[in-house]
């Protein structure tokens, strides 16, 4: 008898459907047109008292800037398999996915197993930061998140099979351990010594502090939810403890010089079959039925993958696995200069799909603020500020666990107003089913929902000035947003191209309970895009769903895109090409393209060493484009970065230098 095959169809290519469904305002419930609320938002920003106090100016004409003028020629849209960058600069293709993290590991082959995975680089490469040992820009540690991985490039079992991206093959209703093991260890992150050596080339090289953390990676809870009702487990029943770490997006760099990888779109690998699900699964859109990569179905029944069925089994929640989902949605640290870390999700930094966590610049004696944007479509925007204060001699971790978790109202007229997420207080009682803190925390984004948070398009990156700490965050898009949802904030329904929001806290203190906000760009074609210039976009700069976004030392605003596998080169958006990068003056509102990258890809991650002659940029799953027909038949549209038919399309850092040595 043969066996019985089937492939297994996640749907949303793994991404979480809309479980927002709360009457809270989207910036407001009035009915303008596009233009007038183009109209309004800038003329607002102009009138705003609050904002003229800063003397900010509006056009690029007469705003001054002490930003060094972006004097390279921009790459051209384009829709090839290679980056393209100003002629200026050369880049080398680094730690690419299955690199070896030391000289004992294996090095890439489709045919490595779990344990050869384990100790490589993993895939789809996305938040990333350089550590400089010694303040030595040429000597640091790499640590680098892995946001999801791609099945049929990882299996030879796979191949002929018409697979998208996020399906798998079933054999008799089981998976093996060795590829549902691979896959875990394809994710997390990874932490490596690298070199510059004299020929200008990076590498990374043995040491002791080289290691993956990844979904099977033992991790501790801190926070007011640790040791919850709500996450003990049978791995865990005090609910202190928690294996592994999903979806790594975007980062944090904490000012005691600690990583924070954030937990994103991680609820669609698990499932929940019983008839009612808690609204700790139903609110972030824990599947009913065919999880993302069915690990459940792992052939050997052990703990480590049964616990993706978070199904009732047993009398009492610590006898079964009925609140792993729970684990997930948080920040963690890890210290990277000590190899004995373990790893540790802060609650109190609240649970949702996080794209990553930026920091205010700390100042002596006052406490910590950063904020975080959890990515989904009519989400919301988080800021936490730390109860204790900040002094460098005895930060740590502990900051990160004791404060006040905001969400951010934004108000028609251009103000905003921080709402605080306390247990006893507007509506987060025991009437609306919270028991204490820590379930409040559990359950952020009904929190959210019930103290009146406004819903956005897809909250991304963040990044802060730090100069002026005016914070900016990208909004991706909404193709579900209506006409009688739009507002200034988000003058487009069915807003298909995105757009970037800055505001500026009260007072320019980062702890303050308010804001005034405008829109830095409204991105889009030609006819329809807005730059703070007022003028349009143009070809040297034309975007679309504004991703990644990351300051500079020298205030550069750096601006990568994404805008799916679904849409690429496809229909309206072939006018964009490939996904890039873009370099923009906060102050004049210029905005210039500066990297192009290869097929299927997504431009994700970036950061320079101190001595800003390196830039390092993540390449993100080329080829993802491939249809499940092309797939089976071989036919990958995209060879990047080794351009070898034999050898399937991989994630990769590039590292930028300028030809003639100088900075970028």
């Amino acid at each position: 008898m043969s066996d019985k095959k089937k492939v297994i169809i996640t749907g949303d290519n793994g991404d979480e459907k809309v479980s927002n469904f709360s009457q809270n305002s989207y910036f407001g419930d009035f009915k303008i047109t596009r233009r007038d609320s183009l109209k309004l938002s800038f003329s607002a920003f102009l009138s705003t008292s609050f904002v003229m106090s800063l003397g900010n100016k509006l056009f690029a004409e007469e705003a001054q800037s002490s930003i060094p003028p972006f004097d390279f020629k921009a790459p051209a849209i384009n829709e090839t398999d290679f980056v393209t960058i100003p002629e200026e600069y050369q880049f080398q293709v680094f730690a690419a996915w299955g690199t070896p993290l030391n000289s004992k590991a294996s090095d890439y082959s489709i045919q490595n197993s779990s344990e050869d995975q384990s100790m490589q680089f993993g895939m789809h490469h996305d938040g990333m930061h350089f550590f400089p040992i010694n303040g030595n820009s040429n000597d640091g540690l790499f640590a680098i998140n892995h946001e999801y991985i791609e099945p049929r490039f990882m299996h030879i079992s796979h191949i002929g099979h018409k697979l998208d991206r996020h399906q798998v093959v079933i054999t008799n209703d089981q998976r093996p351990e060795d590829e549902v093991r691979k896959e875990m260890f394809g994710h997390g992150i990874s932490i490596a010594r690298i070199k510059k050596n004299t020929q200008g080339k990076w590498r990374n090289i043995d040491d002791r502090k080289n290691r993956r953390i990844s979904a099977l990676t033992p991790m501790m809870l801190s926070g007011p939810a640790k040791g919850h009702d709500k996450l003990k487990t049978k791995y865990s029943p005090n609910g202190n403890q928690v294996i592994g770490t999903l979806n790594n997006c975007s980062h944090g760099v904490t000012p005691w010089n600690t990583y924070l990888f954030a937990e994103e779109n991680w609820a669609t690998y698990f499932c929940n079959r019983d008839t009612q699900l808690p609204r700790e699964h139903a609110r972030y859109g824990v599947r009913t039925e065919n999880p993302r990569y069915a690990w459940e179905k792992c052939a050997e029944k052990k703990d480590e993958y049964l616990r993706f069925d978070a199904s009732k089994r047993a009398a009492q929640a610590k006898e079964d696995f009925r609140n792993e989902p729970n684990n997930f949605g948080w920040i963690v640290e890890v210290d990277p200069f000590n190899e004995k870390y373990t790893p540790i999700k802060r609650t109190a930094l609240g649970r949702f799909a996080h794209e990553g966590v930026i920091f205010q610049p700390p100042q002596i004696g006052k406490p910590i603020v950063c904020y975080s944007g959890d990515d989904a479509r009519f989400e919301y925007i988080y800021k936490f500020v730390s109860s204790r204060p900040y002094y460098p001699d005895t930060a740590s971790g502990s900051l990160l666990d004791e404060g006040v978790l905001y969400v951010a109202k934004f108000n028609e007229d251009q103000t905003g107003e921080w709402l605080p997420l306390v247990f006893g207080m507007n509506g987060l009682t025991p009437e609306n089913g919270f028991s204490d803190q820590g379930d409040v925390l559990i359950n952020t984004r009904t929190a959210a929902d019930i103290v009146g948070a406004t819903k956005m398009d897809r909250p991304e990156w963040g990044a802060v000035d730090p100069k002026t700490r005016d914070v900016y965050f990208t909004l991706t898009n909404n193709t579900h947003r209506t006409q009688d949802q739009v507002h200034p904030a988000n003058p487009r329904a069915n807003n298909k191209w995105g757009q970037i929001i800055k505001w500026t806290e009260l007072n320019q203190d980062p702890t303050a309970r308010f804001f005034n906000w405008n829109l830095f760009v409204l991105a889009g074609p030609a006819n329809d895009s807005h730059k703070k210039t007022n003028h349009p976009l143009n070809k040297d700069n034309i975007f679309c769903c504004p991703d990644g976004l990351w300051f500079d030392s020298l205030r550069r605003l750096w601006i990568q895109t994404d805008m799916g596998e679904d849409d690429m080169n496809k229909g309206e958006h072939k006018q964009f090409g490939n996904n890039q990068m873009l370099v923009a003056n906060p102050d004049t509102g210029e905005i210039k393209r500066f990297l192009t990258g290869p097929i299927g890809q997504e431009i994700t991650g970036v950061v320079m060493t101190p001595d800003r002659k390196n830039l390092f940029v993540n390449i993100q799953h080329p080829g993802a484009t491939t249809t499940p027909v092309e797939f089976s038949q071989g036919k990958i549209n995209s060879r990047w970065p080794d351009h070898n038919t034999e050898v399937y399309p991989r994630s990769a850092t590039i590292i930028i230098t300028r030809k003639d040595g100088r900075e970028i």
